[in-house]
């Protein structure tokens, strides 16, 4: 099982995001249950950027919506960077 680490400046863009689509916060939940159990269910549709991002990989909420995240593979944990459009995020 992997630990969710959320920064300050995450919770920042989870509270807006939430506060813009109050309708997928139970789909939300779901996602950041399923990341901590298996990050490569095939559920995330988890992805590796590309371009500048190639170090980051991402999630998906639903087919618009997104988690970018970073891996911190040493110490099992993964550290959510932002939330948002797909088109927007990061």
């Amino acid at each position: 099982m992997y630990k969710l680490i959320f920064t300050e400046s995450y919770e920042k863009r989870e509270a807006a995001f939430i506060k813009k689509h109050p309708e997928l916060v139970e789909r939300y939940k779901k996602v950041l249950k399923l990341l901590e159990l298996d990050p490569a269910h095939p559920a995330l549709r988890l992805h590796k950027l590309k371009g500048k991002f190639q170090d980051k990989y991402a999630v998906s909420i639903n087919y618009v919506y997104r988690i970018v995240i970073a891996f911190v593979v040493m110490e099992d944990s993964i550290i959510p960077i932002d939330i948002g459009h797909h088109d927007e995020v990061y």
